[in-house]
Order: C-alpha cells, then sequence, then structure tokens
C-alpha cells in the first residue's frame, strides 16, 4: 500500500529550526516528483517546495527562499524540508506531496500532514 508518513513537527521560537521529514513506501519513489505544501488556518494550501525526480531540481515559494531546503534521498525512500529561520507565519500544518504523469494522466499522493508552530 501507497504510504507517506510525515515527521519532524512541532513548536518552536521564531528564527529557530526545524528538519521535516517524509517517508515514502508502495510505490517507486525515484520515479516522483516530490513536494512540500502547507496550510494555515483560514488560508487556501500553497505549494512551499518542490524537487523533481530526474534531475534533482528545485523551487520554492517566495515566501521561504532562502530559509528553507528541500533535498530527496532516493536510496532511504525520503524527502525532507530544512526549515531555518522560521517566523509565525510559517505555522502550518505542511503535508508530503508525490506525483508523476504518464501517458497523460497524473498519479497523485498525500501523506497526512504534520503541526508545525512557530511561536514565542
Amino acid at each position: 500500500q501507497v504510504q507517506l508518513v510525515e515527521s519532524g513537527g512541532g513548536l518552536v521560537q521564531p528564527g529557530g529550526s526545524l528538519r521535516l521529514s517524509c517517508a515514502a513506501s508502495g510505490f517507486t519513489f525515484s520515479s516522483y516528483a516530490m513536494s512540500w505544501y502547507r496550510q494555515a488556518p483560514g488560508k487556501e494550501r500553497e505549494l512551499v517546495a518542490r524537487i523533481t525526480s530526474a534531475l534533482g531540481r528545485t523551487n520554492y515559494a517566495d515566501s521561504v527562499k532562502g530559509r528553507f531546503t528541500i533535498s530527496r534521498d532516493n536510496a532511504k525512500n525520503t524527502v525532507y524540508l530544512q526549515m531555518n529561520n522560521l517566523k509565525p507565519e510559517d505555522t502550518a500544518v505542511y503535508y508530503c506531496n508525490a506525483v508523476t504523469i504518464y501517458s497523460g494522466s497524473y498519479t497523485n499522493f498525500w501523506g497526512q500532514g504534520t503541526q508545525v508552530t512557530v511561536s514565542s
């Protein structure tokens, strides 16, 4: 069965750091682009960071550039999000996503989410 299991969330003070992990199983991890999304209360879900499958190219939301880093370890079927200099506006539920396209159709998997709270 397909699973995406996030870990590493929690409570941190402004200016602090966290590293989120997403452990994947049940599909060919190396064939999928991996992303982190987040959703804050009362706001739309937004893409935070993405890393591609073939070349490992990355992209980031403007709000996190220079502070967050996405990486993947295909040998461990795991994607990470290193979050530095955290701000209160980073508070949200963070979701791991896997997506691929084949013959014009998308296959899309989601994790259960992990809470990140940035507060003094």
